[in-house]
This record gives structure tokens, sequence and C-alpha cells, in this order.
């Protein structure tokens, strides 16, 4: 493929590192998620309160994913991704300390909800550059035929964490709630070093003097719809996960803990097996995201009838299989549309209707939950199905 314009023509690059990176920085986010719900009910908060919490995070990737994308298409990916990175390590500490701070001392629930949103809010901040930069790095260095299976490498990296985080998560959670979140704060710095030995120095980037894409671009939409569903999807999800463990199943704090944990590892393992299937197979990206939306919204549907922490693992489970089908099939989309020099807005663009989504997710899960624990899954399963449905009926053939 061309290099963006004015720039020298892209040097090898070695895609592990970035891998690294996400799924290290994966595994530290999803021990938040794992014990958000039993921390905050600790805590005294509502569920609202600790939709709030990944809201602010989600809000804030929105807002900022086309910052950092249209960043490194000025200033070049190395320098703007390790500075992302850095950020995310110091925000992340700052969360450790503020929740385990809370736990100790219990400043009343104000306080709590405050520090959470504040620390929570500076991680989502920052972690915003990571998925956009690192499409962006794929877009500059793999031609549009190939560039699904990438995305789904990228993705599988990430699902790995999915993996790895809560595992470690629900076995650190037995010696305190925030045990998970000191054990996981390592991660981030360890990817910033890894990043900055090997990712590849790049020269000065000249203007191109052409317009940034808008983020109303016709050649957008269509990646953009689907990146905001499956995102809303994945918050709900994340968010509801705890709460569902301890009201549907019954459960003590930790013990929801755990199974929130277990049932998040599992779709980490959904999401490897899925995407490493999809990096084998020779399939347009709509083709991809009608099968994916299909799976992953009868596995969301299906949680009407759980009863117990297997039949929860199992939906979960079938949903992230889906899911995996998705993630990689509208980054591709979005990154074949469009000219060699838009390709970090573009990435930021994405990255906007993921943060979109991952900000009305948490509202209307918690909200929704409150109508009952299965509500926001059955909602899912209907948007899932409409997303699946709606390329076929709109977009003519792949």
């Amino acid at each position: 493929m061309s290099a963006p314009a004015g720039a020298a023509p892209p040097a090898a690059f070695d895609l592990k590192p970035l891998l690294f990176a996400s799924m290290s920085c994966t595994m530290a986010m999803m021990a938040f998620v794992a014990v958000v719900g039993p921390v905050a009910r600790v805590l005294g908060l509502q569920p609202w309160q600790a939709g709030i919490t990944v809201t602010v995070s989600g809000a804030l990737w929105m807002l900022l994913a086309r910052v950092w994308g249209a960043a490194s298409d000025r200033h070049g990916r190395r320098p703007v991704l390790l500075f992302g990175v850095a950020g995310v390590c110091v925000a992340y500490a700052a969360m450790c300390l503020a929740i385990d701070g809370a736990l100790r001392v219990r400043p009343g629930v104000a306080w709590a909800f405050l520090a959470l949103v504040l620390t929570r809010g500076a991680v989502g901040a920052f972690y915003a550059a990571i998925p956009a930069i690192g499409q962006a790095l794929i877009a500059d260095h793999v031609p549009p035929q190939r560039r699904a299976g990438a995305m789904a490498s990228l993705g599988a990296a990430s699902a790995l964490g999915l993996v790895l985080g809560p595992a470690a998560a629900a076995w650190l959670s037995q010696f305190s709630l925030s045990a998970p979140l000191y054990g996981m704060a390592v991660l981030p710095l360890l990817a910033w070093a890894v990043l900055w030995r090997a990712l590849p120095r790049e020269p000065a980037r000249a203007a191109s003097g052409l317009p940034a894409i808008r983020l109303a671009d016709v050649r957008l939409r269509r990646p953009m719809a689907v990146a905001f569903v499956a995102m809303f999807a994945v918050g709900i999800a994340q968010i509801t996960v705890g709460f569902f463990a301890l009201d549907r199943l019954g459960l003590e704090a930790a013990a929801a803990a755990r199974v929130a944990g277990i049932a998040l590892t599992l779709v980490g393992v959904a999401l490897v097996l899925s995407q490493t299937l999809v990096r084998r197979l020779s399939l347009t990206p709509a083709r991809m995201i009608r099968i994916g939306g299909l799976v992953a919204a009868s596995g969301f549907g299906a949680a009407m009838w759980v009863d117990s922490a297997w039949s929860l693992y199992a939906c979960y489970f079938v949903s992230a299989a889906g899911m995996g089908w998705i993630f990689p099939a509208f980054a591709a989309l979005a990154a074949n549309a469009v000219d060699p020099h838009e390709q970090g807005t573009t990435a930021g663009s994405i990255g906007a209707a993921q943060g979109l989504g991952m900000v009305v997710g948490p509202l209307v899960g918690t909200l929704l939950y409150a109508a009952g624990p299965a509500v926001p899954y059955l909602l899912v399963a209907l948007m899932l199905l409409l997303m699946a449905l709606w390329p076929a009926a709109r977009q003519g053939p792949d």
C-alpha cells in the first residue's frame, strides 16, 4: 500500500510488541471491571453510580479518540502512543490508591464516588490512544486484503488480556478487593517499556495539506454504527455481570466477584478462539458482521433463562464468540474505506463511536437493570440482531 502523503514508505513493522501492549493494558482494565460491582456494594454505592464510573471513562474515550488519532497523523505513531501508555500507567496507579484508600477509610459515598470517577476517567482518557493508534499502525503497514486478519490478531491479543486479567482478579480477590488492582498495576508499565524499545522511529511527518476526515463522512457511517452497537453490548455486559451474580444468583460479594471474573475470563477464551478462526478465513467484513451478530444475539438473549453460574458462563461465552467476528470486521471496514493519510483520524472516529457505546451502554444497562436482571441483555440481543440483518437489507451484496 502507499505511504501517507508527505511521508516515506513505512519500514518493516513487527506486530508483536503492539499485541503485547494491548494484552497487558486490557488485563489491567479488566481487573477493575471484575471487582467494580462488589467494590461499589461494599462502599455503599448504587448500581447507577458504578455505571457512571465506567461511563465517564467511555465519555473521555469518545471525546479523545479522534484527538489521539489525528495527533498520530501529525506527529507520528510512536511518540503519541508512548505518551498515551505512560498516561495509563500514572492514572491506573492513582486509581489503585484511591480504591484501596476508600476501602480502608470509608470516606463516605460522595467522596468514594468522586475518587472512582476521577481516576477511572483518567485511565480511559489515556487508554483511548491505544486502540486508535494501534489500528492506524496496522492500516499503515498491512495491505487492505489482510487487514481484517491483522485486526483480528490485535483483537485476539486484547482477548487474551480478557482471559488472564479476570482470572488473576478472581484469584487475587480472595486476599482483598483491592489486591487485583495492585497486582495488575505493573502491566501498563511493562507495555510502555516494550513499546519504547520495539516501535520503529519514524521520520518527521510533513503536513498533507488535506482536510481531516469528518466524523459524519459517509464512508464511516456503517463501521461507526457497528462499532457503537458492539461497545454498547460490551458496556452493558461488563457493568451488569457483578450485580447479576449478586442478585439473580444470590451470591455474597466475594463469591460474586469470583463468578464475574470467571465469566469475563470465558469471554476472553471465546474471543481468542473466534478471532483465531477469523484470521484463517477469507470473508468480507460485512459477512463477518452478519455471522457474528447472529451468534452474539443468541448468547445475550439466552440470559432470561440463567439460573446458575454455569448458565451465566455459557451465555457470556456464546455472546463473546459472536463478538469476536464483529470487532475486527468494523475496524477493517473503516480502514479499507479511506485514504492512507486519513488512517489515524479514521481509527479515532471508530474509537469515538466505541466510546459513545461505552457511555450509553452502562447507563442504559444499570437503569434497565431495575426492571429485571435479564432486561438489559434482551435489549442487546435485539440490537445485535438488527445490526446483523441491516447490512443485508440496506447495503446490498458483500
